[in-house]
């Protein structure tokens, strides 16, 4: 088949990879505008953009998906399907009506669960066992159409979202290739999702990335690992903010009041509502990110100190 791929992150690149090695042609592909990116905040194409600039591919850079120059130029290309994968931005009716196997979707979780924008993230802040990827045809409402098919992956107890998700872009490039396959021999038919099991996962703000310490030292540990990398979990000291990297569940340490800081020589650790979490790394504000222990001694903690 001849192919349109849209994506636009690092996390698209495996699923474009396999494309490129598949049988199939991709004769362009479809991502986010250049943007602002890395510590000079120089304006980049995106990874997507870069691969196939790389392979010499047609890049398609609309501003919005329903912009009439692009419509017209998709309509040239005349793609028999389009496969996606963290395009990052809605396809109007008029784009979805273009090839002639619609848009094929490639979402990190097992579709009814957790549809939107994070679903990697939402997966681990509410401590699921299992996660997957799934194919499906792009309908009108949010990640709702017929799946094609999944693949499932267990979550480890320390698994980051960056950590699951690099995991699933791998097995899930094999898996939507395989869909294609299917999809051109007429031998996968889509199905329609239950309408039971539906559940939402929007962006995880930087607002609802601040660790709440009143809570169970679980519920925090979840949150600083799916807010890493992004949007990364964060709290108060001394009225800066401070980054977290994972913490350690210690049940075994002695109770601390929520925030309170212990100072050992071998550990940092923070009280909760209920047992103490160990720090691992800390950025604090405009700093570079380093040991906590190495920043607990640089800050000098007193008993008066608290992690807001």
């Amino acid at each position: 088949m001849r192919l349109v791929f849209a994506g636009t992150p690092e996390t698209a690149l495996p699923s474009l990879r396999a494309l490129l090695a598949s049988r199939h042609e991709v004769v362009a592909v479809v991502t986010r505008p250049d943007a602002e990116a890395g510590r000079g905040r120089k304006v980049r194409p995106s990874p997507v953009a870069a691969l196939a600039a790389e392979s010499g591919i047609e890049v398609l850079r609309p501003e919005k998906a329903g912009d009439p120059a692009f419509l017209d130029r998709l309509r040239q290309i005349a793609p028999d399907c389009c496969p996606v994968v963290a395009y990052g931005a809605l396809l109007p009716q008029a784009a979805l009506d273009i090839p002639q196997h619609g848009w094929i979707n490639l979402h990190f979780s097992l579709l009814p669960a957790w549809r939107g924008a994070a679903p990697v993230q939402h997966a681990i802040l509410h401590g699921d066992e299992i996660t997957g990827a799934a194919t499906f045809r792009i309908v009108r409402e949010l990640d709702a159409g017929p799946v094609f098919g999944v693949v499932t992956e267990v979550i480890r107890p320390a698994d980051t979202s960056g950590e699951l998700l690099g995991r699933l872009a791998e097995s899930g490039a094999g898996l939507l290739a395989a869909t294609l396959d299917g999809v051109e021999d007429g031998t996968l038919e889509a199905r329609p999702q239950p309408s039971d099991g539906v559940s939402l996962a929007p962006k995880i703000t930087v607002e609802v990335a601040r660790v709440d310490w009143a809570a169970p030292a679980m519920r925090v540990d979840r949150l600083v690992r799916a807010c890493d990398p992004n949007p990364g979990a964060w709290t108060e000291f001394r009225g800066q903010r401070v980054k977290l990297g994972p913490v350690r569940l210690r049940p075994d340490a002695e109770k601390l009041e929520p925030g309170e800081l212990r100072v050992s020589k071998n550990s940092v650790l923070a009280g909760t509502g209920s047992h103490p979490v160990e720090l691992g790394e800390v950025r604090p504000q405009g700093k570079r990110q380093m040991l906590a222990g190495d920043w607990a001694r640089g800050v000098r903690i007193t008993d008066q100190d608290r992690l807001d």
